[in-house]
This record gives C-alpha cells, sequence and structure tokens, in this order.
C-alpha cells in the first residue's frame, strides 16, 4: 500500500506549513480564479426531451397531436408506452451517475485546493518540470510585449512610408508647375520615392518578423501552456484522491471501510497514471518548444537585424538582398495596404 502512494523519483510532497507558505504557490487572491478552473469541466450531458415524468426520453413517451382526430382519441399502444418509459429512466439514470461522479471529483478537487492553500495538506511537487513551466510563461509575457512593440513599429513605420509618397507626389506635381525650381522639386521628389520603396521592403521585412513572432507566441508557445493546465488539473486530482487514500489508509478496518478503501485505491491508480502521461507529454512538449523558439528566433533575429542596418544605411542593395536570403517576396508594390509577406 505503501509503495503504492509513492510518486516517481522526479516528484515529492511538499508539505505545506501553519502560515501556508510554500514559498512558490501563488497568492490567495488567486484561489477564486482557480476554484472556476475546477468548476469549468462540468458534466457531459447531451439535450434531451422532457416527458411529463420529469425524465429527459425520446419521442416514444409523447402522445403525438396527430392521433387527435375528431372526437374521438387513439392513444398509443401500452408497450409502447413502458418502452419510452424505460428508455426515458435509463437515460436519467445515467446522466443522474455522470453528474454525481463529476460532483465527487470537483468536491475532492476543491477541498485538496482550499487545503494547500490554507496549509493543512501536501501537494505533489515536480521542481525541474515547474520551474521550466514558469519560465516559459515568464518567456511568453516577453515575446508577448516584442510582439506589441512590433505591431506598433510596423503601424509607424507604415504611416511614415505613406506621408513619404505623398510628399513625393507632390514635389513631383511642383516641379512641372514650377520651371525655375524644377530641377530642386524634383530631386526632392526622386529622393521621396526612393525612400518609399526601400521603406516598403523594410516594411515587409518588419511584418514578417512580427507574423513569425505571433506564431510563435500565439500557437506554439498557447500549445503548450494548453497541455501545462490538463497536466496541473491532473496533479490537483491525483492529489486529492492520494489524500484520501491516505485518509481511509488509517481509519478502521471493518468490512465497509475495506470496500471504499479498494475504491480509493483504484481511483487513486487511474489519476496517478493519467497524472504521469500528461507529465511526460508536458516534458516533451517542453523540449520540441525550445528547440522550436531558438531555431525561428535565431532566423527572425537575423532578418531584423539585417533589414534595418541596410535601410538605415541606405544600402537599398543590402536590403533587398536580405529579404532575398530569408525567401520572403512582397505584393504588388505601393499598395494601400501595408504590404504583407507570403513565404516562398
Amino acid at each position: 500500500m505503501t509503495d503504492g502512494l509513492m510518486s516517481k523519483a522526479a516528484t515529492m510532497e511538499i508539505p505545506i506549513n501553519g502560515a501556508g507558505d510554500t514559498g512558490s504557490l501563488p497568492e490567495d487572491d488567486g484561489l477564486e480564479q482557480d476554484l472556476q478552473q475546477v468548476m469549468v469541466s462540468g458534466p457531459n450531458l447531451n439535450e434531451t426531451s422532457i416527458v411529463s415524468g420529469g425524465y429527459g426520453g425520446t419521442a416514444e413517451g409523447i402522445i403525438p397531436t396527430s392521433t387527435v382526430k375528431g372526437s374521438g382519441l387513439h392513444p398509443p399502444h401500452p408497450s409502447s408506452l413502458a418502452t419510452g418509459d424505460e428508455a426515458a429512466r435509463g437515460i436519467a439514470v445515467e446522466k443522474f451517475d455522470i453528474v454525481k461522479k463529476w460532483g465527487i471529483n470537483t468536491y475532492k478537487c476543491t477541498k485538496q485546493l482550499i487545503s494547500e492553500r490554507f496549509g493543512r495538506g501536501s501537494r505533489t511537487v515536480d521542481l525541474e518540470l515547474e520551474t521550466q513551466i514558469e519560465l516559459l510563461r515568464d518567456t511568453k509575457r516577453k515575446y508577448e510585449c516584442v510582439l506589441q512593440l512590433g505591431r506598433a513599429l510596423t503601424h509607424h513605420f507604415y504611416s511614415l512610408v505613406q506621408t513619404q509618397r505623398a510628399l513625393g507626389d507632390a514635389f513631383s506635381d511642383l516641379s512641372q508647375k514650377s520651371p525655375e525650381l524644377q530641377e530642386e522639386f524634383g530631386c526632392n521628389a526622386e529622393t521621396q520615392k526612393l525612400l518609399c520603396k526601400n521603406g516598403e521592403t523594410l516594411l515587409g521585412a518588419v511584418n514578417f518578423f512580427v507574423s513569425s513572432i505571433n506564431t510563435l507566441v500565439n500557437k506554439t508557445m498557447e500549445d503548450t501552456l494548453m497541455t501545462v493546465k490538463q497536466y496541473e488539473t491532473a496533479r490537483l486530482e491525483y492529489d486529492a484522491y492520494r489524500t484520501d487514500l491516505e485518509e481511509l489508509s488509517m481509519g478502521p478496518r471493518d468490512t465497509s471501510t475495506l470496500c471504499r478503501l479498494d475504491a480509493a485505491q483504484s481511483h487513486f491508480q487511474s489519476h496517478k497514471e493519467k497524472y504521469e502521461k500528461l507529465r511526460a507529454d508536458v516534458a516533451i512538449k517542453l523540449k520540441f518548444l525550445e528547440e522550436n523558439k531558438i531555431k525561428v528566433m535565431h532566423k527572425q533575429l537575423l532578418l531584423f537585424h539585417n533589414a534595418v542596418s541596410a535601410y538605415f544605411a541606405g544600402n537599398q542593395q543590402q536590403l533587398v538582398q536580405t529579404l532575398r536570403q530569408f525567401n520572403i517576396k512582397l505584393k504588388t508594390p505601393g499598395a494601400e495596404k501595408p504590404s504583407w509577406l507570403e513565404e516562398q
């Protein structure tokens, strides 16, 4: 029995002191949010018809209006009513069991969560894995900041390019209507048009950078964090049923208790397997995410640096070469909207 209650070597149970201070747990003001997360996965009940008996059932238990003709009634066969009642009761019992199991599980998890927060229980902690998870959340917050700034840069730079285009058109128009300043207006018109063209090229590189960061943050990282949330829920359930089993193990060993003990052992083993599987899934996803993040960011940071450097150095050839190097092509130049990119 003792061996069945122990986690793998990578995990350990961290007792919570009387003050509720574990050193790593979030503040108590997050308790309500955690409780809502525990409650959110309600029982999966399909919609059913409502019959006079109050159960959800099939249409066989309802007298159709088409059987009412004139002053005479044609009730359905008694055996049909009996079959409908039995089916309705069966569905009701099945759904009651689902609600009951969900309610018991929610109660145990809520009790465990409150116990952890107020220092009356213990929680299983994989220190290495939880450190990696916290690092991922911190990294995601920082990358979200980069993403927000990148989008702001795109917006502002697009406005600059549009202004340069309008200024170039204005200089060109004045060059034709001002013979005494034709050369000066003409030179400035060409300069603004060149800046506009190079600006569109840089804007394309920045758009590509922002798009890649967005995919990394809101798809790749978010997918891993969804698995993390499932793992954290499984951890809470595992500890809830572990605590339940430990409490029963310390009680009297009469016939009733032994039956409950066997059931508790079975539930505990089931949740232990689920917890360990999700823990392994999270570890694998974190490993692949880290490898993918390094690969993606190495490319994107090099692109961003080379494109920005070439633009502000006035090196048009190097700017165009940078986009070719990363297989980036612009859509129609001079479009009214920012030049979104496509990977070849």
